[in-house]
């Protein structure tokens, strides 16, 4: 922040003066504004444990937030933007952001120094202005931190009346590691048959993948006393696997999904504990995975052509501490045969593919010295913005009111639900006119803060005429000045301040109290 912004302003940012709220009394007036920020309405988000566009976001959804937990959304609000938007991209995917959008994250210093992700590891992260960040500064994504176990599940399809030929099978099975590892085989190899007399489930493997045919066979003896019938193809270089029992295919079906593209985990899996979710990595990784670690740069990968599936693996994966890059492979024809949109996930760092071989049963030896862009705490990971682009836009952005952290977590991103917000108390003696007490609460960036604190200095001790004449060019003189973006999304406090007057004089007068407003003068009071 320093060397862009004056000694005053700095001074005011380190040690802000009238930090605090005050009791809202028949003498206190409180006033609240606020830059609105939005996303395009195709941005995905976590709701639920799945990713859907924002623009169907309703209170009845609950998202992910900052802190790696699920808050409910309070409401969704929408409006017409025309101006430059930015397209920030990592490892993970893109966002598409009014440029005060607030993100988490970290800006690097100038200096060799910070090139070395150990240094980097000391910076302070904070929330950006979308339009602060550049290239190469790191962002910060969750760890999902909400976890229900559960020891059981129940089997709830019904045979049909007309199926003479399944074995019945228990009304509830036991969450283990193998029921756990059977569903990684289904949703990678697995493959729900319907046919005329007979439903069931084929799993279509590598001729040579004999463990995996060993490892269902002793899966389904043991959990629903099946017996597997297999069925090599040499020529094909393929071997099936079928379970013959059509209750049992109609609940995987119903679990999972139905075609490769529509797969995805059932939300009660995305919150099981991370030892157990160990299992379906490994049921994943053996059906749609490799691993090539013999090589000098060592590297894994796992692809689907369910884009939900990639990006709920990605979450199970993060959980284990692995870092994986998303790429999208564009659907294409090779001889003859059409292949699907499909979504590939890289593991190729260092510390990441120990501990994805542990999971596997793999012993990874190193054969290269380790290359680390992204890094772990408890809460997050720590991964590099790698591009940043702007261009025009118009038409309708959203934003969501989340309850409790106020943040909601995209495919690629967390951000913040709002921009610079604050909040400006006065306390008025009423024989004077005169603001005897001010104090402000601010949310924002560092020019955010100093504007407010320098605005409640100029403020104290003015009548309330006098007050409303402070205008945010008087606040940033006053600041020795403050570069020309912060102008538009960061001085606002004069606004507070205004506000606040607005509000001890109605509720002087007996009118009804103005309700919090934006930067463009949008009043919020009746919002739903």
């Amino acid at each position: 922040m320093a060397g862009v912004y004056s000694e005053k302003v700095m001074d005011h940012f380190r040690n802000p003066r009238n930090v605090g709220e005050l009791e809202d009394t028949d003498d206190v007036g409180i006033g609240k504004v606020g830059n609105p920020v939005c996303v395009t309405p195709e941005t995905l988000i976590h709701m639920n444990s799945h990713l859907n566009r924002i623009e169907i976001a309703s209170p009845e959804d609950r998202v992910l937030t900052h802190n790696g937990m699920y808050h409910n959304v309070i409401h969704r609000t929408e409006r017409e933007y025309d101006g430059d938007i930015l397209i920030l991209k990592n490892k993970f995917g893109e966002i598409t952001v009014t440029p005060e959008h607030m993100v988490l994250a970290i800006k690097l210093p100038k200096g060799d120094k910070f090139l070395r992700t150990e240094h980097r590891k000391g910076l302070i992260p904070a929330w950006y202005h979308a339009e602060d960040l550049r290239k190469g500064d790191i962002v910060l994504y969750p760890i999902l931190k909400e976890t229900k176990d559960m020891e059981s599940i129940d089997i709830d399809v019904t045979k049909s009346e007309w199926d003479f030929r399944s074995k019945p099978i228990p009304e509830k099975i036991p969450i283990s590691e193998d029921f756990l590892r059977l569903c990684g085989y289904f949703i990678s190899e697995g493959h729900p048959r319907e046919e005329p007399s007979k439903t069931y489930i084929d799993f279509s493997l590598n001729i040579n993948e004999i463990g995996i045919e060993e490892d269902i066979r002793g899966i389904t003896k043991n959990l629903f006393d099946i017996d597997i019938k297999t069925n090599g193809i040499p020529k094909r270089n393929t071997r099936h696997v079928f379970i013959y029992n059509a209750a049992l295919t109609r609940f995987f079906k119903k679990l999972f999904g139905n075609y490769g593209y529509t797969r995805k985990l059932p939300h009660f899996m995305m919150l099981l504990p991370p030892n157990k979710q160990r299992a379906i990595l490994y049921g994943l990784w053996k059906g749609d995975g490799y691993i090539n670690i013999d090589r000098k740069g060592a590297r894994a990968g796992y692809c689907t052509t369910s884009f939900e599936l990639a990006q709920q693996v990605k979450m199970l994966l993060l959980r284990q501490r692995i870092v994986a890059s998303i790429y999208t492979e564009k659907a294409y024809v090779k001889n003859g045969v059409r292949h699907k949109e499909s979504y590939r996930l890289h593991v190729g760092q260092r510390d990441s593919l120990k501990r994805l071989c542990s999971i596997l049963g793999l012993t990874y030896k190193p054969k290269s010295h380790a290359s680390r862009d992204s890094w772990f705490d408890n809460d997050y990971v720590y991964i590099p913005i790698t591009k940043i682009q702007s261009k025009d836009y118009s038409g309708k952005v959203y934003n969501l009111e989340v309850d409790g952290d106020h943040s909601f977590t995209t495919e690629a991103f967390c951000l913040h639900n709002c921009g610079d917000l604050m909040w400006v108390f006065i306390k008025v003696d009423p024989e004077t006119d005169t603001i005897i007490d001010i104090k402000f609460k601010t949310f924002g960036c560092g020019s955010a803060i100093a504007t407010s604190s320098m605005t409640t200095e100029m403020a104290e001790g003015k009548t309330l005429d006098e007050a409303m004449t402070i205008t945010r060019d008087d606040v940033a003189t006053e600041l020795d000045g403050l570069p020309p973006r912060k102008m538009h999304c960061s001085n606002l406090a004069a606004d507070a301040l205004h506000a606040a007057i607005e509000d001890y004089r109605a509720k002087k007068e007996g009118r009804p109290r103005p309700g919090p407003k934006d930067e463009v003068g949008h009043d919020h009071s009746c919002e739903v």
